[in-house]
């Protein structure tokens, strides 16, 4: 059975601490041949749309959010997005990044049920 960790990310720039970190041990565990999917949603939706990362605020020495998804995406992290959160923020499907998929709640369900572990950082 292969091997399979989900990653579930609700905070955004909010807290970019929690999403850095999130990111980084997705893409970690990527790289370590686990298949890894991050499921979004609430606040962690915001860093998925266009253009949202583009005013980071860099710090000397901390990689920002923009370098840990790309790191993500890199290493083959799935990424979904909840569909409902994309409603309720009026998000269009066409404002979110390439490699980014849609997904309902219950995918999130189905996922866990699937998966050797669920993380949630913060």
């Amino acid at each position: 059975m292969e091997e399979k960790l989900i990653f579930v990310l609700s905070k955004g720039l909010n807290y970019p601490d929690i999403a850095r970190t999130t990111l980084m041990v997705a893409a970690l565990s990527a790289n370590m041949d686990v298949k890894t999917i991050l499921f979004c949603f609430q606040d962690g939706v915001e860093i998925m749309v266009k253009g949202a990362l583009d005013n980071e605020v860099e710090v000397p020495g901390v990689p920002t959010v923009r370098q840990r998804l790309n790191e993500a995406i890199e290493a083959g992290v799935e990424i979904y997005v909840c569909s409902q959160t994309l409603v309720v923020r009026n998000i269009k499907e066409e404002d979110l990044i390439e490699h980014v998929k849609v997904a309902g709640a219950a995918t999130l369900v189905h996922l866990a049920l699937d998966a050797k572990n669920v993380i949630c950082i913060g």
